[in-house]
């Protein structure tokens, strides 16, 4: 493992920043006053959604590329992601004048693909994962003689992204803990060489989405070893099996990496947007989830990087909904009531005198679930709190109602 994670050191982030610097721009640290409360001490959130593409991506994929000799370059690059680093790739793949591929799983968001596109590369749609497109990327690479730019397994990659550590440095000084959101481990191990170099007290923590977390386990082994994924909302960090370099490198740095589940996830997206007016994508608030989930674990002044803000529309208003939802303030439920006049205004009226804030209403008389007499309404509505909803279902229920929840 020291001979891997040799290849990349604090001087090589120095020369990379050196490097990208009239790329790159330098993103802002804002202190979240909701975090700190929770934690009980200054948090602050590094806003990488507000970097060139939407991500950290473009740090580590620019200075790969860059590096590249002028032969390689006309060669034409490829890559494979799921958005982040597509989009990096392909935008400085257009700065530096070279022809970019970049394979991507079949259901990536419409949003990344488009942005992709705009920023010049040819767009390939492979398989269902990243890892999917990854392979389909290599077999790429050595049919036609493209450079593979590797989401995060290249010392140049790592050292890009390590670039964001200095900034946390300077911007932060008194930081205590770093918490980062981990897919292969690229951005968690450049952060932790080019922090550890100034501050060898701080701790780095990375953090990934319960459904898809080969790090904890591996980790625990010594050794990277891939895990069988399930469904994730952070589609950015669903990566299966720890990269090679960053894992040694996040070894080395004595890094934990922690996991949060899908309502964690959903609440970091809401208080991302709503006490902070910041807008990411789920893998940009795992470090926020982390946060809601694991307070007591972590030792403030603590920084939480907001890795990328790229995220569809679409996704954004059912993630929101999500987010409502684990926090209290959402509930939707089915009810059957009697076909006669007034049943609905009741039950409408009965809600009014709870303080429910009814969004919408789905009215359905004629189904085979339903008897002679019934009618089964849709209600979504919006709640003040956990309590509320208690409040509300216990109300709803003594007063005669079934309340089946969707």
């Amino acid at each position: 493992m020291a001979t891997v994670s040799s290849q990349v050191q604090a001087d090589d982030v120095v020369a990379a920043r050196e490097l990208i610097r009239d790329v790159i721009s330098p993103t802002p640290v804002l202190r979240s006053r909701a975090l700190s409360e929770l934690v009980g001490g200054p948090v602050f959130l590094k806003c990488e959604n507000l970097q060139r593409t939407g991500s950290f991506k473009v740090r580590g994929a620019y200075l790969r590329i860059a590096r590249l000799s002028d032969a390689e370059r006309a060669r034409g690059v490829v890559a494979a992601s799921a958005g982040n680093h597509a989009q990096g790739v392909a935008f400085a793949a257009g700065l530096l004048g070279t022809k970019a591929t970049v394979f991507m799983p079949e259901g990536a968001p419409l949003p990344k693909i488009q942005a992709t596109r705009d920023y010049g590369a040819d767009i390939i749609l492979h398989g269902s994962s990243v890892e999917d497109a990854l392979a389909a990327a290599e077999q790429h690479a050595e049919e036609t003689g493209s450079v593979l730019i590797h989401p995060f397994e290249h010392p140049d990659i790592v050292t890009g992204q390590g670039t964001l550590g200095f900034e946390i440095i300077e911007q932060c000084p008194q930081v205590r803990t770093v918490v980062v959101p981990v897919g292969g481990g690229g951005l968690a191990a450049g952060v932790a060489v080019a922090i550890k170099s100034l501050d060898p007290a701080v701790q780095i923590v990375g953090v990934q989405a319960a459904a898809v977390a080969p790090f904890p386990a591996s980790l625990a082994a010594g050794r990277p070893i891939p895990v069988e994924g399930g469904p994730t909302m952070a589609d950015g960090i669903a990566v299966s099996r720890p990269g090679e370099l960053a894992f040694a490198l996040l070894k080395q740095a004595d890094a934990r990496v922690l996991t949060v589940t899908e309502e964690s996830l959903s609440r970091g997206l809401l208080l991302c947007l709503e006490r902070a007016k910041q807008v990411v994508e789920p893998a940009g608030a795992a470090g926020v989830a982390a946060l809601l989930e694991h307070a007591a674990d972590l030792e403030p002044p603590i920084v939480v990087v907001l890795s990328g803000g790229n995220i569809d529309p679409l996704l954004l208003s059912k993630l929101l909904r999500h987010g409502l939802r684990a926090a209290g303030r959402y509930l939707a439920f089915r009810c059957r009531l009697p076909d006669r006049p007034g049943a609905l205004a009741t039950l409408l009226h009965e809600l009014a005198g709870l303080g429910a804030n009814v969004l919408d209403v789905w009215h359905e008389r004629v189904t085979p679930r339903l008897q002679v007499g019934e009618v089964e309404v849709l209600l979504q509505m919006e709640t003040r709190g956990p309590e509320h909803c208690e409040e509300v279902i216990t109300e709803l229920r003594q007063s005669g109602y079934t309340l089946v929840f969707t």
